[in-house]
């Protein structure tokens, strides 16, 4: 009995190219599962949390790209800034907006005309030079965030009281089991903490609030043990702007501030790394580059901070 004779070697290779195939297939049907269900993901979340988020930028080398950096996270009105004074005999402090009058004999008449009602008003705008002195300690800046068209860069939420260590533990986790990317700064006091919301774009103030409000009841939700007694207040603090003002202000992170720390650590301290490293990688909501904690954040009792953002 004879037969044609295979051709084994072109069988074998025609085989290869089924089974090379088949695994591109494979590989385009993985990423389109992953695409499909970050897609499910996002759309089955709350939507006051589809808010455009910061993304990861190398970290800055230059004191011009500091600079820079610094102004593109914790933006708000560019128009004018406040300037913190401090009556050393009257032991008082506060904060004005800054302006180029300010004392000018016969110009200037604080206190008895406030600021806002002043029709000599030559406010200062923000640019490098403040933000450097700011940064150098030359003066101690804040921010306006509520824009002049209600919208605001970032939400910062408040904390000041015993307990923020743990309210502000429970808080990051909460914000990050919803793939958000909180900072937190520890205060100027060291009492308290601001907890940093960076956007990539400009959100509508009520969105950026609702935000952060979703995010404290989901706190309490998932800590019921916790009152969250150390919360004070959101920033911006209201939805629109007042006719006439310029919204509540929020102090800039300064040398006098506590310096920048994301993802509080769960069971260790704050990780002791410069300032300029907290935004690396803050990441647009489901990415690849999210960092899941490596433990409870209910397990950190006392935070410390690495050393201050200096230039």
């Amino acid at each position: 009995m004879s037969g044609e004779k295979r051709d084994l070697p072109a069988e074998i290779e025609e085989a290869e190219a089924q089974l090379a195939a088949l695994e591109r297939a494979r590989d385009q049907a993985f990423v389109q599962v992953t695409q499909l269900r970050r897609a499910q993901l996002v759309a089955s979340e709350p939507p006051q949390l589809r808010l455009p988020t910061v993304p990861a930028v190398p970290v800055p080398r230059s004191r011009t790209d500091k600079i820079r950096l610094f102004r593109s996270l914790f933006r708000g009105r560019t128009d004018v800034f406040p300037k913190r004074w401090e009556n050393v005999k009257q032991a008082r402090s506060g904060y004005a907006p800054a302006c180029a009058n300010e004392w000018v004999r016969g110009v200037c008449e604080k206190p008895r005309v406030k600021c806002g009602e002043c029709p000599h008003q030559a406010l200062i705008s923000v640019d490098d030079r403040v933000i450097d002195d700011h940064l150098g300690g030359k003066h101690t800046a804040g921010v306006y965030p509520l824009l002049p068209d209600d919208t605001c860069w970032f939400v910062a939420v408040d904390f000041d009281d015993e307990s923020w260590m743990d309210d502000v533990a429970a808080f990051a986790e909460a914000a990050r089991a919803h793939g958000l990317s909180p900072a937190v700064e520890r205060s100027r006091s060291g009492n308290g903490a601001h907890v940093w919301f960076l956007f990539a774009s400009p959100v509508a103030a009520q969105e950026g609030r609702n935000m952060a409000s979703f995010v404290l009841t989901e706190t309490m939700r998932l800590r019921r043990e916790l009152k969250l007694r150390s919360y004070d207040r959101l920033f911006p603090s209201q939805d629109t702007l007042p006719q006439g003002g310029f919204g509540n202000l929020i102090a800039l992170p300064s040398t006098d501030s506590r310096p920048i720390e994301s993802e509080p650590s769960p069971r260790k301290r704050f990780e002791q790394r410069g300032c300029w490293r907290f935004p690396h990688p803050p990441t647009t909501r489901g990415g690849d580059e999210d960092e899941a904690p490596s433990g409870r954040l209910r397990e950190s009792k006392r935070p410390s901070c690495p050393s201050p953002c200096r230039l």
